[in-house]
């Protein structure tokens, strides 16, 4: 499968996408993740971004998307690829339009995991993050804790809340959410490429991408 994840904060795109990779191979692609590892291998990519992230900068949209365009091209996204939470705003969906036809990749389509509200609070509010930096492996107090003392079952590292998964700091990233992301829906529904799939337990929505893909 070749898909994009869209979605608000906590609307499952982590979770669903590890789960799609489950399913035929294909391989999951977050914009942190590919910086977090051209930044470890040291590349010329690698340095250009650790420069604007050492100043605390955001990394610009040409350098993210010749980042994209080198890992798009590696031997494991042959089989697919998920964009996960990638593109973010418009302008990066007009770019990343532009390097899919160069690159001769077209997508079976984009998938809009849609959430209410008082769920996205629900599972955010409930998260905690392991606080070692290697591991950060991800549970919920509810159905998925860590240990009785709060720490990783992986690591043995306390787990956190982070700062910005309060419910005020998610009532903010909500909004920021709609006022610049959001819009993509109504660009990749003029691309006709848009599917929205409802997210509130994850084997039916992977069910259902499924069956938008055999379809």
């Amino acid at each position: 499968m070749k898909i994009i994840l869209l979605g608000a904060p906590g609307a499952g795109k982590g979770t669903i996408a590890k789960l799609l990779t489950e399913f035929d191979g294909s391989v999951q692609i977050s914009t942190g993740d590919i910086l977090r590892y051209v930044v470890k291998e040291g590349n010329a990519l690698g340095k250009k971004a650790k420069e604007y992230m050492d100043r605390g900068d955001l990394v610009p949209d040409s350098l993210i998307m010749d980042i994209m365009e080198a890992r798009l091209q590696e031997p494991d996204c042959r089989n697919g690829f998920i964009l996960d939470g990638f593109p973010r705003t418009i302008p990066q969906a007009e770019e990343l339009t532009k390097l899919l036809a160069r690159l001769k990749i077209k997508l079976d389509f984009v998938a809009n995991l849609d959430a209410p509200r008082e769920v996205i609070l629900d599972r955010l509010t409930t998260r905690r993050t392991c606080s070692n930096p290697s591991c950060q492996a991800i549970y919920n107090v509810r159905n998925n804790p860590p240990k009785e003392d709060g720490t990783c079952t992986l690591c043995n590292h306390q787990t956190i809340q982070r700062d910005d998964e309060t419910e005020e700091a998610i009532s903010n990233r909500l909004k920021t959410y709609h006022q610049k992301t959001a819009p993509l829906n109504g660009y990749y529904e003029k691309e006709g490429l848009l599917k929205t799939f409802l997210s509130l337990v994850a084997d039916d929505t992977i069910a259902d991408i499924i069956k938008a893909l055999k379809a």
